[in-house]
């Protein structure tokens, strides 16, 4: 069995979709609801368990180990059932060689999870992001449920009960036309909650006449909106709440690579399987012309290594504006994520990253004070020390 898994196999990620773009929220400014129309089934319904065992045996067959990723996402990846979930994981012990393990990581709204839901993410080591826009005004704005119902005490009780069974979830809060005028309530809501890892996931909604949804944020909001969060967490929470930009700025500039996609030179390692089987390049470029296949007629790791995959992933790089190329903040945000890169360069050409203005003043910004605060603490301060430094 050895010699199926060669170490200089290049590692990627599995992104399942075992209910497709199903979902029982409504979020004003979901990218994913209409999805289900590249489906092969004439109603998406669930993952079947052949599928679902294929999915599995494959990512594990493919990955050069010793550990296998997978993150189960959506739509709302709960609406599989716990039954589901269980059987992944029986499937992941079934064929993982001895001295490997796999990685979970569940993306869910949250409305599903109860004490039975949360034993299980807490026994099989699940890591779990629980998607709340901070408070519960600011939440309700835009995460309403199928009956137009707010949501958020929903939330906050399944983060409770996820911390009574001894799992800590990564909150996940985007930056919309909501969150960004409120910086300073979002960032306490969210830190009232069970957690100490807070991500800010920008929303550009870009309409086909080329205008912008209203949910939408405009570079300059951005750029204030994390300088003023970054101003925030230097002051009060350093060593108490990591954000996530923060910390892969951070990664950066000790030396380290980017460990998110758009974030990092290239892409293309993240491959999305929907509830058909149907394999795609992308979470935001699932489409026809990024169709790689389908599970039942090819395998991850040929899907992952083809020709078609390899070069979207480097058009990232390729694909550079000469203002990306001699930016000096190129190197911390990789020229920013391909489905956004819709916007003029100074120079005039296309395919400049629209949220361009707002990285450059948020890395102008908080560069030279993370870079301080790492000297600091290279000195042996505790944060609760370079805090009173800074």
């Amino acid at each position: 069995m050895t010699g199926a898994y060669e170490t200089e196999k290049q590692p990627f990620v599995v992104m399942a979709k075992p209910v497709g773009s199903r979902c029982n929220m409504r979020c004003s400014y979901c990218y994913y609801l209409d999805k289900g129309k590249y489906s092969s089934h004439e109603k998406q319904t669930c993952m079947s368990y052949h599928l679902l065992e294929r999915l599995i045996r494959q990512t594990i067959e493919g990955s050069p180990g010793p550990v296998a990723s997978f993150v189960w996402h959506g739509g709302e990846p709960t609406l599989a059932g716990l039954d589901f979930f269980q059987k992944a994981v029986a499937l992941e012990k079934k064929y993982l060689p001895k001295g490997w393990q796999a990685w979970n990581n569940l993306q869910t709204n949250g409305l599903l999870l109860n004490k039975s839901w949360c034993r299980f993410l807490k026994e099989n080591h699940f890591d779990v992001g629980l998607s709340v826009d901070g408070s519960e005004a600011v939440h309700d704005r835009h995460r309403r449920d199928l009956g137009g119902s707010p949501t958020y005490q929903r939330v906050k009780k399944a983060a409770l009960e996820m911390k009574a069974a001894g799992v800590e979830p990564d909150l996940l809060c985007t930056v919309n036309s909501a969150t960004v005028k409120a910086p300073e309530e979002v960032f306490e809501a969210l830190k009232e909650l069970p957690s100490t890892w807070i991500q800010f996931i920008p929303i550009v909604v870009r309409l086909p006449d080329g205008s912008f949804a209203p949910e939408s944020v405009t570079p300059e909001e951005y750029g204030e909106f994390l300088c003023r969060i970054f101003d925030l967490w230097v002051k009060n929470d350093l060593g108490r709440v990591d954000v996530q930009l923060f910390a892969e700025t951070a990664r950066i500039l000790a030396g380290g690579e980017a460990s998110l996609c758009w974030m990092s030179p290239t892409c293309g390692r993240a491959l999305i399987v929907e509830e058909d089987g149907g394999v795609y390049s992308c979470d935001h470029f699932v489409d026809e012309e990024h169709r790689l296949g389908n599970l039942s007629g090819a395998k991850l790791r040929e899907l992952a290594d083809s020709p078609f995959q390899t070069a979207f992933g480097q058009q990232k790089a390729s694909g550079l504006t000469a203002q990306c190329k001699k930016c000096p903040w190129y190197r911390f945000c990789g020229g920013g994520c391909p489905k956004d890169r819709f916007s003029l360069s100074r120079e005039g050409e296309e395919g400049q990253y629209y949220l361009c203005e707002g990285l450059e003043k948020f890395f102008s910004h908080s560069v030279p004070v993370l870079e301080r605060i790492m000297e600091l603490s290279r000195s042996g301060m505790t944060p609760e020390k370079i805090m009173k430094a800074l």
